[in-house]
């Protein structure tokens, strides 16, 4: 089976502004492939960092105190920037819980 048609990362709805990496050791300068799970559409991304499997990557340019947006819901916010491509975990979002 071809690599080329596995994808990287998922959005699970086009209004999601991180998709989660899928594959071990995602590495920067990698185009990764994307797909969006509630309508099986594909993009592609440039990661601009190493994501481990599981974290997310920025879809768009984040800025401080923007809304993250996950399974169409807000997920938590930023507290640091990150610009489209790459990622985003714990060093720069945060729950809004507290």
């Amino acid at each position: 089976m071809s690599t080329a048609s596995v994808p990287h990362v998922l959005a699970h709805s086009p209004k999601d502004n991180v998709a989660v990496v899928v594959v071990e050791g995602l590495k920067a300068g990698t185009k990764a492939l994307g797909v969006v799970t509630e309508n099986d559409t594909t993009f592609t991304i440039e990661v601009k960092d190493d994501i481990p499997i599981g974290h997310k990557v920025a879809l768009s340019d984040l800025a401080n105190g923007d809304t993250v947006t996950k399974y169409a819901q807000d997920v938590g916010r930023m507290v640091a920037p990150a610009k489209k491509g790459h990622h985003v975990h714990t060093q720069n979002m945060k729950t809004k819980r507290w």
